[in-house]
């Protein structure tokens, strides 16, 4: 089996280019973005100099994953502040440029609620602009913040599930720096165990249509020295029938009251063969992805994406002939069905991992606990 082996020395991170930064170049503030479109064949960076550019980025996934999408809201607000534009607007297209990842909302709303109350409070637009970045850049640092605890307690749980070390997990997507302030969610678990000596092998689920596990954890975890294996999607099932998955780890785009878990498409049949095969599966989210007001799975809004993600490919320096501007796969008129995102119920779900502690087994009452307990620390 050729795949990729551990290096030796010390870990490196993913990539040298921040994913999001605020900058302020005399011709005005910008948000810089690196554009994962483009990896791992180029390290390209985006300058959206206001937040409809910004809403593109993020549509066209150009910038992806939940914590970060709650960071790129925060400063879209404070770059639409800064330069003069409606903020109220400004946030509510920023808001709406993916409907599933509730951590957008989340960065947008807290921004825009610094802006609005320095406004009423000074009656200066400067003032409220300086606010709303002041906010971003707090959750931005917070963020990183709570992908080290993660990383840590996640840890904690898999040396309790599997004693002895030798780890082998097998992940979906992309969890790691490019997704977060920090190191990342469900990949930040690995990378810790990687570190102590106890990771035997990342899996690494491509993730079809886009394959963000491809071009974007692989590259992590090559970058990271960090032993991985990539498979197709529907190649796991095998893994799991042969013994070599020791656990699961996701992370997640939306978590419901109920506990039922959004993440990207395929982690739902990975959570069915996880069960059947008696091998945790472990969701490894940010306190801000749970989402009190979605009761259940069934309200969670699960984004549709293009029919040609499916039917074409995209790739570097393939000719550009398809209507999405990849090459075509299938013949011409095709339908696609193509959702973002799947939805497991709570009840396949081992362990949410957040940093404000583990919820197992995972109901709507331990979730609302951990709510509440987060606020009175973030009130304290």
């Amino acid at each position: 089996m050729a795949d990729q082996y551990a290096q030796s020395g010390e870990d490196s991170r993913p990539t040298e280019i921040p994913t999001i930064r605020w900058e302020e170049p005399p011709e005005g503030p910008v948000v810089v973005l690196l554009d994962q479109t483009r990896l791992p064949a180029e390290e390209v960076e985006l300058v959206c100099t206001d937040a409809p550019a910004l809403v593109e980025a993020i549509r066209s996934l150009a910038v992806r994953g939940a914590p970060v999408l709650g960071i790129a809201g925060a400063y879209g607000v404070a770059l639409a502040a800064a330069r003069g534009f409606d903020v109220d607007e400004a946030a509510t297209g920023l808001a709406g440029a993916r409907p599933t990842a509730v951590n957008l909302s989340v960065g947008v709303r807290r921004a825009q609620s610094a802006y609005r109350a320095a406004l009423a409070r000074s009656g200066d637009a400067g003032q409220a602009a300086v606010a709303a970045l002041v906010a971003a850049r707090a959750l931005h640092r917070e963020d990183a913040e709570a992908s080290a605890r993660m990383a840590q307690r996640g840890l904690v749980l898999l040396d309790e599930l599997l004693p002895g070390g030798g780890h082998r997990i097998l992940t979906h997507c992309n969890t790691g720096s490019l997704v977060s302030g920090g190191e990342g969610t469900a990949f930040a678990v690995a990378l810790a165990a990687h570190r102590v000596g106890r990771l035997r092998r990342l899996w690494v689920d491509e993730t079809r249509p886009l394959l963000q596990g491809a071009r974007l954890t692989a590259y992590e975890a090559a970058r990271s020295g960090m032993a991985y294996t990539l498979l197709t999607d529907n190649a796991a099932g095998s893994l799991f029938a042969a013994g070599e998955v020791d656990a699961v780890l996701i992370g997640a785009d939306r978590i419901a009251a109920d506990g039922s878990v959004a993440n990207k498409v395929g982690s739902y049949p990975l959570a069915v063969l996880a069960r059947y095969h008696h091998v945790p599966f472990i969701v490894v989210a940010p306190v801000t992805t749970v989402d009190p007001d979605t009761p259940d799975g069934a309200s969670i809004e699960v984004e549709q994406r293009p029919g040609f993600e499916v039917t074409e490919v995209a790739a570097p320096q393939v000719p550009v002939t398809g209507a999405g501007g990849g090459m075509p796969v299938a013949p011409l008129g095709t339908q696609a069905y193509n959702p973002a995102f799947d939805v497991t119920p709570p009840e396949l779900v081992t362990a949410i991992v957040t940093e404000e502690g583990v919820v197992s087994p995972v109901t709507a009452e331990a979730l609302e606990e951990l709510c509440a307990r987060s606020r009175e620390v973030t009130i304290g």
